[in-house]
């Protein structure tokens, strides 16, 4: 869908992409980094609206240096910008009307998309109101919306969640799988959020300062460790359970950790599995201990830790810190979510 060789995009005193290479299938794609990583920049080349530096680019197979392609590819790709970009005094089916005669559909074939579309991210009941008068969730729909009326095979999508409150994030984010799941389009999606892909995309690409840091498969990012984290209820006899648990653990020789505490009752710890054998002796030393197993599993890796400096020591500082804040955000924002 998306191919890159050498690319790159200097302005006076700013490299926003720096000899980016790399390849993006079909399928729901992540594009993630910190503000000003060049994740827009790229999307600006990809859509032939801001020429490269140096190096070359294909989006579905078409050069985006060739002056003949960039109508051919915006005819093909639809984009949700980041940005507000919508007129507050015409209604949803108005303006998406507009956007589908844009992309050269008739009247006729524009009005009926346009009709389906909204009815697919749930405006059909508000369609005929004015933009100015929706919320932000409303709107970030009617950009979708726009984005998809006139079919196209692959869609870049650049913060599609901003401004929305955890259930305006879920229903955007369940909306952006169907868009593949239910139609067949290829996304690519930029985000800092980095719960946000793991829950979303198939594929992540990970740049940063303009550099490509990773790409790979989501499953690779977030596969399963050898360690396995415990959560116990406690006991009269064990008022603190995860405690107790530790102490037999450490009398068998088994190093714990903590795993942080957990809403609801008990506590967590980790440990490492050694094989199968690890199981039975967690499982015997709670029922000795009489206490509840609540859950016991391996433990997965999260997009997050690719940022961390001690594993991936070339990673820059301010990358390190956006993770370290990125993390802290979707970790509140699914507490949100959990309460809400």
């Amino acid at each position: 869908m998306i191919a890159t060789e050498s690319l790159s995009k200097r302005f006076p005193r700013v490299t926003a992409l720096d000899r980016l290479t790399m390849d993006i299938g079909p399928g729901v794609t992540g594009l993630v980094g910190a503000n000003g990583a060049g994740k827009s920049t790229m999307i600006k080349i990809l859509l032939g609206l801001s020429p490269a530096t140096e190096g070359r680019a294909e989006v579905l197979g078409l050069d985006v240096a060739d002056p003949s392609s960039g109508p051919a590819i915006r005819e093909r790709v639809g984009y949700m910008p980041e940005h507000d970009c919508l007129p507050p005094d015409v209604s949803a089916t108005e303006f998406v009307v507009h956007m589908a005669r844009m992309s050269g559909l008739p009247p006729t074939a524009a009005r009926e998309r346009t009709a389906d579309t909204l009815r697919h991210v749930g405006l059909y009941e508000e369609r005929y109101r004015p933009i100015g008068g929706y919320s932000t969730g409303m709107k970030q729909r009617v950009k979708l919306a726009q984005a998809l009326v006139h079919d196209p095979q692959l869609v870049f999508l650049d913060e599609p969640t901003n401004g929305l409150d955890p259930v305006g994030r879920d229903d955007m984010l369940d909306l952006i799988r169907r868009v593949h799941s239910d139609f067949g389009i290829s996304v690519l999606v930029t985000s800092h959020l980095l719960g946000e892909l793991e829950r979303t995309c198939d594929h992540v690409v990970v740049i940063d300062g303009g550099k490509l840091l990773r790409s790979s498969s989501t499953t690779d990012f977030t596969q399963s460790t050898a360690t396995l984290a415990i959560e116990v209820t406690d006991s009269d006899e064990h008022p603190d359970g995860t405690a107790a648990l530790r102490e037999a653990f450490a009398q068998r020789g088994i190093e714990t950790s903590t795993g942080g505490e957990l809403p609801g009752a008990g506590h967590t710890i980790l440990i490492t599995a050694q094989g199968d054998e690890t199981y039975d002796i967690v499982r015997d030393v709670v029922a000795d201990l009489g206490l509840g197993l609540v859950r016991m599993e391996q433990r997965r890796h999260h997009i997050a830790e690719v940022f961390k400096p001690v594993e991936e020591p070339q990673v820059s500082e301010r990358a390190a810190a956006w993770a370290a804040t990125a993390a802290q955000r979707t970790g509140q924002q699914g507490q949100t979510g959990g309460a809400a």
